[in-house]
């Protein structure tokens, strides 16, 4: 996977080795779409650990609800809702409640994405291209967009954007152990990380720790050879 951070405003941050406090993201307000399974909900686990607010979602309530009902589990501060964020009602339903409930917007990670065609690209359709550069990356702005004013208000804020290495080298994403084996062979490390080995990444950069990161694409791959 790769990580496209950046930082609104900028914070006062001193870099180190040191391990993040469990507290360091306390008070912090932090929107996680496309959160309740996978690297969102591993997200939204460990921004809530370090003492965020997390506002968690996805198109089905029955996700939501039982998202929501692990993180509580797991002692986190957790608001949870429905969002299609390639509508844009949703999204602005998403951050008005966000608001409402939490005072603000202190993190935006956003995650929610589709892919809905597995083959060869030229096989694909205008309306798949459409769909694609829709949520995955028209959708990406235009929650940047509404969070905004949110964090100026707050004195700043972070934006991560979640995405994947299919962006360096193409892959052909197939459930089968024979592609499995053969990807493991591009790995440096020989085996497919785990969400948690991807949102501890994400917190770090939505910690004081990484204040003077941004506008970076960070990959957490592996080992796997995709650098532009």
């Amino acid at each position: 996977m790769w990580r496209s951070a950046f930082r609104c405003l900028g914070t006062n941050f001193v870099a180190g080795q040191r391990s993040m406090s469990q507290s360091s993201l306390s008070g912090k307000v932090a929107i996680i779409t496309g959160s309740t399974d996978g690297i969102g909900l591993a997200a939204a686990e460990s921004l809530g650990k370090r003492g965020a607010h997390v506002v968690v979602s996805s198109r089905r309530q029955a996700n939501v609800d039982r998202a929501v009902e692990w993180l509580q589990s797991q002692k986190i501060q957790v608001t949870g809702t429905t969002c299609n964020v390639d509508k844009s009602e949703d999204r602005e339903n998403l951050v008005k409640l966000t608001v409402e409930k939490c005072g603000g917007v202190d993190i935006l990670v956003s995650n929610a994405a589709v892919n809905p065609f597995f083959g060869n690209i030229m096989d694909s359709t205008e309306e798949i291209w459409d769909k694609v550069l829709s949520v995955n990356v028209k959708v990406f702005f235009l929650m940047t967009k509404l969070v905004m004013p949110h964090m100026q208000k707050r004195g700043g804020g972070n934006v991560v954007f979640v995405s994947s290495v299919a962006g360096y080298q193409p892959i052909r994403l197939w459930q089968s152990e024979d592609f499995l084996d053969d990807f493991k062979k591009q790995l440096s490390i020989k085996r497919v990380g785990e969400p948690k080995e991807i949102s501890e990444v994400i917190a770090f950069l939505c910690s004081d720790e990484a204040s003077y990161i941004t506008g970076e694409t960070i990959t957490v791959s592996g080992g796997m050879g995709c650098r532009l």
